[in-house]
């Protein structure tokens, strides 16, 4: 499969040798392009990221070049009839004070490197590189001697109480041979869904390769996508491939968006997870039935005579004034449909739903934004008999951070005005944790579904019954819109809460910061 991806580049990168014309640079989005097109007359594709963005040309300024670099413009700008280039030095470097235990200084230090551009009217590029240590508050420690991984960003080489060190890089090609069409090979992560979570497809992991390709039909946009993720629970399979790394797993991915009218839009989705091996440790590999791009692959992995993990889903938007989307998802990772509405709790009833609200310049007040969100999985869902083939990736659920076994509301307002920005949200969740390791309630996706409590009688929040509270708020001064180059101060608040224990914890920080992603830690 490494050949595949190798093949793919190149003949991206032999095409877009051929493209003609210019095209101004297509940049990171960001919240007022996203924004922008909920409020857009026409009905757009707004459930599949990334959106990428023309870089326009800034208006020349008679100020010095520190000033315009500072506040202004890239940090390199290089633009030609046929080609223009981008680039900036980014960095996040914040500190902060949090009161878990006797109290803890918290800081993060982030130096990296951003470039993007395009090659005539088809080729677009960009790629991101980011060298961190920091001191992370306490329950991101928990997570970390859980998991090993810092939320989204990977696996440090240090985390022995004093600070953690980790790397990470995104990068991606696009090639467009036509309006119809864009082919995409990254490294990266992508995002399926109108809601501030995706309980399909998040961008909350940490980097991995995909082949995407998109196509583009009158109302109707159809995808498909070809992943590899890390399994790092799993140990490696055998002397011979003990130089590899952690094993390896592939997904394949298909979402159909149509635009029904101006106000309704409705998508389908349906996904495959497949091990690298199999259970005698024979190296499986790509499979090659899994290329078809059609949509619903269920009969594919059914005829292969596999047990590979199979999903479907579906999304729905729906524009009920011209400033308020209603949005949804319903994903069925396994069901009988006697199963389903007798009532009696199976175990293999897994499904996960989402049902959410945004609202634009709330009480007629420009840039005043609210949106309210309620998720749920049942207990299971996005489990398997093995991490091999679980919905996950680098031990990060490929779906929700919270797994599943949860109820969650969330609440989010906004308000930008000119370069200010702020923000609240306020999280409540209950789930249930396992009370031993023997037993799975159905909350950790990375336990084997196997070693389930019962047949039947399973409801979200079984188990040691917990309910979390996250509530931030932040405020910003963007000092150059060209890089996300901002000045910002957080307060947040989180209190997890069960017959075992209490963990509250109170974390202030403030920073100077350029990020191009967003890390979910509201867990």
């Amino acid at each position: 499969m490494k050949s595949f991806f190798l093949t793919a580049a190149v003949l991206l990168i032999v095409v877009s040798g051929f493209a003609q014309g210019t095209l101004p640079s297509i940049s990171m989005y960001n919240y007022r392009d996203i924004r922008a097109l909920y409020l857009d007359s026409v009905n757009r594709h707004t459930s599949l990221g990334n959106i990428l963005r023309e870089d326009t040309l800034t208006e020349r300024s008679e100020r010095k070049w520190l000033y315009r670099k500072l506040f202004l413009e890239h940090l390199v700008e290089i633009r030609q009839d046929d080609f223009n280039v981008f680039a900036d030095l980014i960095g996040d470097f914040n500190v902060g004070r949090s009161n878990a235990g006797n109290g803890k200084t918290v800081w993060t230090n982030t130096r990296g490197a951003h470039v993007q551009g395009n090659i005539g009217r088809k080729f677009y590029f960009e790629s991101s590189f980011y060298e961190n240590q920091a001191k992370m508050p306490a329950y991101i420690d928990s997570f970390w001697l859980k998991h090993r991984v810092i939320p989204g960003q990977g696996e440090p080489k240090g985390g022995d109480g004093k600070y953690y060190d980790y790397a990470y890089v995104n990068a991606l090609m696009q090639y467009s041979p036509s309006r119809h069409l864009d082919l995409t090979l990254g490294y990266g992560t992508n995002f399926i869904g109108d809601g501030y979570r995706s309980m399909i497809l998040s961008d909350i992991n940490f980097s991995y390769p995909y082949l995407k390709v998109t196509a583009n039909l009158g109302n109707v946009q159809y995808t498909s996508m070809w992943a590899q993720f890390m399994d790092l629970k799993s140990l490696t399979f055998g002397q011979a491939y003990e130089d590899i790394g952690y094993l390896k797993k592939w997904g394949v991915f298909h979402y159909l968006d149509w635009n029904v009218n101006k106000r309704l839009s409705i998508g389908l989705f349906d996904a495959v997870i497949w091990p690298d091996a199999d259970s005698a440790g024979r190296k499986r590999g790509f499979d090659w039935s899994y290329i078809n791009p059609v949509i619903f692959l269920r009969p594919a992995e059914h005829s292969v005579g596999s047990s590979d993990n199979a999903m479907m889903g579906m999304t729905a938007k729906y524009k009920l004034w011209p400033k308020v989307t209603a949005y949804g998802q319903v994903v069925l990772d396994e069901f009988r449909i006697k199963e389903m509405f007798n009532g009696e709790g199976w175990w293999g009833n897994k499904w996960a739903t989402q049902l959410g609200l945004k609202a634009f310049d709330l009480f007629k007040v420009d840039g005043l934004d609210l949106q309210g969100e309620f998720n749920a999985a049942r207990p299971y869902t996005y489990s398997f008999r093995n991490t091999q083939g679980n919905y996950a990736h680098y031990n990060q659920s490929l779906a929700h951070p919270l797994g599943a076994n949860f109820n969650e509301f969330i609440g989010i307002a906004s308000y930008g005005h000119k370069r200010w920005f702020a923000r609240a949200q306020v999280n409540y969740s209950n789930y249930g944790l396992d009370r031993n390791n023997d037993v799975s309630y159905g909350q950790d996706i990375f336990k084997s579904y196997e070693l389930r409590l019962s047949e039947y009688g399973n409801t979200i929040g079984q188990g040691l019954k917990t309910d979390l509270i996250y509530a931030t708020g932040s405020l910003a001064y963007v000092l150059n819109p060209k890089y996300n180059l901002r000045l910002e101060a957080s307060l947040t608040h989180r209190q997890e809460t069960n017959s075992l224990f209490i963990n509250k914890e109170l974390i202030f920080q403030f920073g100077l910061r350029t990020t191009f992603r967003q890390f979910y830690y509201d867990f």
